[in-house]
């Protein structure tokens, strides 16, 4: 027992160990996971209802989303915007690796009568022979990658965009990263039964590490015959660090805002939203 809780407090290294699998595709969690997804008033999995129709109007106002511009939404989840990118009368792709959640979109789809595109697939490693106009990376999902992950998502950005083809994301900001503290908590069926259907106790444990400015939070999850982790990862950024590495990877910030609504940038702000061009030589 000694050695279990022991090894509850290790803090590893920088991105580690990677669970996103566990956490998307595991039958029990991708539905609890999608059920938040669904909920119109939470924000755990995505936004709430509210913001993202407004932020989906701006962004159909601001890249003029008709015509067949060709939009890919990257981590598009039960399709939440790529039906309203659709609707708009976009040229629409989804890319997701979570089963569960594609279904989902892929229904909605089929009920609405929208033509949309849906690959279930891991975007780290996403190839199709077709050119986007406009790829987005909505609510903070770089944030969760490792440095290596990150390259690797924006070379598959550079193949799939046209020539002075948009990005458009948002991360967490270093005003974000300081209201987070370290803390250790535990709780029978932590999360009112999130990780599983069987009886369990969660430990959660959340590192700062603030050099880096990157945030786990651990949990570990004992059940009477399994014990296992799933690590939850979170970059924070400055604006200067994030255009530093979107330049490194071949893009060049054009626009800051503040979520992804097209609030004006401020510097106190939790979010950080860009429009980013492909550099074509790059």
């Amino acid at each position: 027992m000694f050695k279990q809780l022991r090894s509850m407090d290790v803090c590893p290294a920088l991105f580690e160990c990677y669970s996103a699998e566990t956490l998307w595709n595991d039958s029990h969690i991708s539905q609890k996971m999608l059920e938040l997804h669904l909920n119109p008033d939470v924000e755990p999995a995505s936004r709430n209802r509210v913001f993202i129709e407004k932020s989906a109007a701006w962004m159909s106002s601001r890249f003029n989303l008709g015509g067949g511009f060709r939009v890919a939404d990257f981590g598009c989840g039960p399709g939440l915007y790529t039906t309203r990118f659709s609707e708009q009368g976009a040229a629409v792709t989804g890319i997701d690796f979570s089963e569960r959640s594609i279904a989902y979109a892929e229904e909605q789809a089929r009920s609405n009568g929208l033509d949309i595109a849906y690959h279930r697939h891991n975007y780290l490693d996403f190839s199709i022979d077709q050119k986007f106009d406009l790829i987005t990376l909505i609510y903070c999902d770089l944030c969760p990658l490792s440095p290596q992950q990150r390259k690797r998502l924006f070379k598959v950005f550079n193949r799939h965009l046209e020539d002075n083809g948009l990005v458009f994301l948002d991360v967490f900001s270093l005003n974000a990263f300081k209201k987070r503290s370290e803390l250790a908590t535990w709780g029978y069926r932590l999360m009112e039964g999130f990780w599983s259907e069987k009886s369990y106790y969660g430990f959660l444990k959340t590192i700062k590490y603030e050099k880096e400015k990157v945030i786990l939070d651990k949990y570990t999850i004992v059940e009477e015959n399994r014990t296992w982790e799933v690590y939850n990862w979170l970059q924070y950024y400055s604006r200067q660090a994030l255009a530093g590495e979107l330049a490194a990877n071949g893009f060049q910030v054009v626009e800051y805002y503040s979520d992804v609504a097209g609030k004006p940038f401020h510097e106190d702000a939790d979010e950080i939203a860009v429009v980013a061009q492909k550099i074509p030589e790059y």
